[in-house]
């Protein structure tokens, strides 16, 4: 039996013994190496929370935290493989989640894996707080960011956080548990690209993802929906192009609110394991909706190639449907083997604002 079991069936798998090794990365134990926790000597010049901790010195929460300045980056982890990330916890500020950027590097690589804003990646969009309790991602009061999505490597993983705010950042802590383990041949690299666009009344279809290429499974969509007409907006379809589709996609849903396991609308909102739907309460400005749907029991197959759509549809006053001018951001998930072809260049920071 393969020592692998980190991708495996959840609590049933919990009996299973294996030779694999739990590590955590945290600022406490920068490296994740065995024995290397909680060594730090309180130190203002070079710790800035260590102060708390002067009295009671080494092992007593010396460096639980760090600070990152305007413009500059910190690596959260980078450690050698092979192993599987399990879990992520990270404290940041929601209301600067755009400012701030995650990426992943698996094995070496150039450019990064994933690459979205700190907040879209954990469900949280608008620079907004909404709590999320699914199977794949958590978000509890009042900033705490969870996820469980797998992300094996083989050689290397390096993950960064960047501070693009005009402001510093006064406080980033963060957990990374992993597996150091064995990875097989049929197991895929974690993806995930942010975007964004204003749709236009003329073609109100939504781009998700696009220029997919490689072998993989698509396996969740975050949206955060900023409606600019009044009504409703959710009649739109999502549509996966497979596979060299052309004009019409293998996959077509009925309606972003079918998409979303919904009917009748959203009158309220709802999280569950796999699919959430959460409407800012904001006094003013327009109406702006959280979006989640996690493919965990049907993730979508693709053996060459993906795209992902989604129109962007109302209704007028005389019952026909209304293309919309919505403006839309999101998040695409998805595991393929590596390499993956490049995404497009992240937009600058005043074009990730939200409205």
């Amino acid at each position: 039996m393969s020592d692998f079991t980190a991708l495996g069936t959840g609590i049933s798998a919990l009996p299973l013994l294996s030779g694999a090794r739990t590590r955590s990365v945290c600022p406490e134990n920068p490296t994740g190496e065995k024995g290397k926790g909680g060594m730090a000597v309180p130190d203002p010049d070079t710790l800035p929370f260590s102060p708390a901790a002067s009295d009671l010195g080494q092992g007593w929460k010396v460096n639980p935290f760090v600070k990152v300045p305007a413009g500059q980056t910190h690596t959260v982890m980078d450690v050698a493989g092979p192993g599987v990330i399990q879990h992520i916890w990270l404290v940041a500020d929601p209301a600067k989640g755009r400012s701030h950027i995650i990426r992943f590097y698996w094995d070496g690589e150039e450019t990064p894996s994933i690459e979205t804003p700190v907040s879209d990646f954990f469900a949280v969009g608008h620079n907004s707080f909404a709590p999320v309790n699914s199977l794949a991602v958590i978000c509890n009061p009042k900033s705490a960011f969870n996820c469980y999505w797998p992300m094996p490597f083989r050689k290397s993983c390096r993950i960064t956080f960047t501070n693009e705010d005009a402001e510093d950042l006064r406080l980033l802590t963060y957990q990374v548990t992993y597996q150091e383990t064995e990875v097989p041949d049929a197991a895929g690299y974690l993806h995930a690209q942010w975007r964004r666009a204003v749709t236009e009344r003329s073609n109100p279809d939504y781009v998700i993802a696009d220029g997919i290429r490689g072998h993989g499974k698509y396996v969740g969509t975050f949206l955060a929906w900023t409606q600019l007409s009044k009504g409703w907006f959710g009649e739109g379809e999502i549509k996966f192009y497979l596979d060299g589709d052309a004009r019409f996609p293998t996959i077509c849903g009925t309606g972003t609110e079918d998409y979303l396991l919904g009917s009748y609308g959203f009158p309220e909102n709802y999280g569950t394991a796999y699919v959430g739907v959460h409407k800012c309460a904001e006094e003013d400005g327009p109406p702006k909706w959280s979006l989640y749907r996690w493919h965990l029991m049907d993730p979508i197959h693709f053996a060459a190639d993906l795209r992902v759509t989604i129109q962007a549809l109302g209704w007028w006053p005389n019952r026909k449907y209304q293309p919309l001018a919505d403006d839309i951001a999101s998040v695409a998930y998805w595991y393929q083997n590596e390499p993956h072809a490049p995404f497009p260049e992240l937009p600058a920071l005043e074009q990730r604002w939200p409205r």
